[in-house]
């Protein structure tokens, strides 16, 4: 989906009240080592998908706690943001943080192989 300018402000809003409110407002543990790396917001406002990231272990029991914060932290952006309406939050984690490691291991490996086979022609 094509972003215009204020599409993109409203969505780093969004962003950044969720992220704030995971730090500052909610005591859930479980919500704690969790980094959230963007938000969509729809055109009218009514839907919010919000994307995060944390510890592969951690995927199940962070989406359950964010199943039960997600009222607390729409009524926060709510209060926080003068839209017209609070948008329904839909949380869903964001792989490309492990796809990027993944990727960099694999390079890693294939950097050290190709490291060990340059050093055998040499010899």
């Amino acid at each position: 989906m094509k972003q215009n300018n204020s599409s993109r402000r409203v969505n780093e809003q969004a962003r950044q009240v969720i992220a704030e409110t995971l730090m500052f407002e909610i005591s859930d543990p479980r919500l704690r080592m969790v980094t959230v790396t963007g938000c969509e917001v729809s055109f009218d406002r009514s839907a919010c998908n919000v994307y995060y990231t944390t510890s592969p272990d951690l995927y199940e029991e962070t989406q359950e706690a964010f199943a039960k914060a997600k009222g607390h932290i729409r009524s926060v952006l709510a209060k926080k943001l003068s839209w017209r309406t609070s948008p329904e939050l839909r949380f869903f984690v964001d792989k490309t943080v492990d796809e990027a490691e993944r990727i960099a291991r694999a390079l890693e490996v294939e950097r050290s192989r190709s490291g060990v086979n340059a050093s055998e022609e040499s010899e």
